[in-house]
This record gives C-alpha cells, structure tokens and sequence, in this order.
C-alpha cells in the first residue's frame, strides 16, 4: 500500500493505493490522522479509488480512523470506491457505517451539515 496526505480546505485528504492490509501501513495512516486531529482538523476525506483489496486488518484501520474522528465530533468519507471495494463494503454492511461520496467537493459539503 502506499499513500499520501494532504490538508486541503480543513481536511486531511488521504489518497490509498494497491493493497490495505493492516501491518506498518495501518499505524501510518493512524499516526496521520493523530498528526491532523492535533491541529483541530475535524474532517478527513480517504481517497480509495486506486484501492485494489482491503482485508479484515485494512478494515479495522478504516474503522479506527472513523472512530478517532466521530469521537472528535469530526466525520470520515470515504471517496470514490472501486467497484470491488464497494461490493465488499456492502457484504459487510460498512457502507451503512461510512459516507461513501464521489467526490472531495461533496464530502465538505455533507460535513458542514454534520461538523459543527
């Protein structure tokens, strides 16, 4: 897996690719979202389009990242799915879990009405 970061418009934009399993990558993103939350970024936007596979350990950092934002008052979107991501969301009912946007645009506006 890699990834980049990025703070754009009071977001922290995670853009993933290839393969989300957990392992080094996961505290990676975490200590990112640490790194964020402590300058009081609330939302944070996770690009998965390029993501090929996530695991049950890659969902868990998903579910991580959502936890230490919602219990922030913060929210988490996850951008752009690909096609067997999606499925899998559905299968295990995460995409009842997290917004799942198209686009970065969409995602600040739905977080202005639940950020506050």
């Amino acid at each position: 897996m890699n990834f980049a970061q990025e703070i754009k418009s009071n977001a922290l934009i995670l853009h993933i690719s290839g393969d989300l399993i957990g392992e080094d990558n996961g505290t990676q993103l975490v200590a990112a979202v640490n790194d964020a939350m402590s300058h009081n970024v609330l939302l944070c936007i996770i690009d998965i389009s390029q993501l090929r596979y996530i695991n049950s350990s890659g969902i868990g950092v998903l579910i991580t990242i959502l936890t230490k934002f919602r219990n922030k008052g913060g929210e988490v979107y996850l951008l752009n799915p690909s096609e067997s991501v999606r499925k899998l969301l559905i299968i295990t009912k995460l995409n009842s879990i997290f917004n799942i946007v198209a686009t970065e645009e969409e995602a600040i506006t739905q977080s202005k009405k639940v950020i506050k």
